[in-house]
């Protein structure tokens, strides 16, 4: 036998390190030549790296959540090739992964964990596997476990939910938020958007309101410059963009990620619907690229029903705008001498107080109110 030592290769656009996110093998596995091998994390991209050879895994770098730099040993295979070195150890064996309340449960049932097959993430040692174990065997499970709450669970802070926390400390701590909520009556804008589903072609992805919001924002920041840019404060430099590139906020099962729609101002209604849906199906399958995740110019961030009366979003660092659209609800208006029942939303959108002044940041939202109450208006030329 022969030991192969795999090294990170180069992922690309500069990585110097990368974090693992989640091993696919474990160390004593027998592994083939391009089978997946590990999950490795560039800023908030996903990258699967498949084994360079045939053999039995060895040994690996680290755990989820550490650090390797590129060029570094990443893992050691045994190999039947000829040749190399070949006085690499046995592996010794692992302590098996679960929690302590479940090796006292093993202990208390007299169950060998290294005889266990854990179905949990990574291999870890679940309730519901000793249970089955229990139950194949005849023998009760103790009662106390059950009776007794007093466990605890350390989680540890990694990939995409780290890269977030990361992002999310350095927008809050470096940027001087200024965050403006107006109400808007979308009630004609409803009437559109019901309208145009309702005689949209099969090929046509169902239209929300983000569209909406997306082709009357092209409108906006041509009047407001100022809010399409970045903002380097280490440099010292605005650089504002002729492009729109709107960043979507997109809660996914890793966490909350912003894909990126490239210039939303060559989009028309339905195209703009077409790459939401693409966009936010790739991040919630956790097939989001570096490209697909980087170059955002402004975000728009909504939770949909969830969206609340009002919110205070984070501006996704080094922008220096984000809207936030909350809720609709129906509400009683005096209108015309007159009680009307019209339906409304709430805007909540938040500004670098150092770039954007607050005057400025009141009339880009009332201009974007006015699109949304007038929705003819979206699609005038000029």
């Amino acid at each position: 036998m022969a030991s192969y030592s795999f090294k990170l290769p180069d992922l690309g656009e500069g990585t110097v390190e990368s974090e693992i996110v989640a091993w696919r093998v474990n160390v004593g596995d027998p592994v083939g030549a391009d089978q997946p091998l590990v999950d490795m994390m560039t800023d908030k991209a996903t990258i699967e790296i498949t084994a360079p050879v045939s053999g039995t895994l060895v040994s690996v770098a680290g755990e989820p959540g550490d650090d390797i730099k590129v060029g570094a040993e990443l893992a050691v295979f045994a190999t039947d090739a000829e040749g190399g070195d070949t006085s690499q150890p046995a592996p010794a064996a692992r302590k098996p992964l679960t929690s302590p309340a479940i090796r006292r449960l093993a202990r208390e049932s007299n169950i060998d964990l290294t005889q266990v097959q854990g179905t949990g993430t990574n291999g870890r040692i679940i309730r519901a596997d000793i249970d089955a174990l229990l139950k194949q065997t005849g023998t009760p499970s103790p009662d106390n476990l059950a009776a007794t709450l007093d466990g605890t669970s350390e989680i540890k802070l990694i990939g995409v939910r780290r890269k977030i926390a990361e992002q999310m400390t350095l927008s809050a701590r470096r940027i001087p938020h200024f965050t403006y909520v107006e109400e808007v009556d979308v009630t004609e804008l409803e009437q559109l958007r019901r309208h145009l589903n309702g005689t949209r072609q099969e090929n046509q992805a169902e239209l929300t309101y983000l569209p909406f919001f997306m082709q009357a924002l092209v409108k906006v920041v041509k009047e407001f410059p100022q809010c399409n840019a970045h903002f380097d404060d280490e440099r010292q430099v605005i650089t504002q963009f002729e492009p729109v590139h709107i960043g979507i906020a997109v809660q996914t099962g890793d966490g909350l990620m912003v894909p990126v729609i490239r210039h939303a101002e060559d989009l028309d209604l339905w195209q703009c619907a077409h790459e939401l849906h693409q966009i936010a199906a790739i991040a919630r399958s956790g097939r989001a690229r570096r490209e697909d995740l980087t170059g955002s110019t402004i975000t728009i961030t909504s939770l949909g029903a969830l969206g609340g009366i009002v919110s205070t979003p984070l501006i996704n660092y080094p922008e220096v705008a984000i809207i936030g659209i909350n809720r609709t609800q129906k509400r009683q208006l005096f209108e015309n001498n007159g009680i009307t029942t019209r339906l409304m939303m709430n805007i909540s959108s938040s500004f670098d107080h150092r770039i954007v002044d607050g005057h400025d940041a009141a009339r880009a939202i009332q201009a974007l109110k006015r699109y949304l109450e007038f929705p003819a208006t979206i699609f005038l030329m000029g």
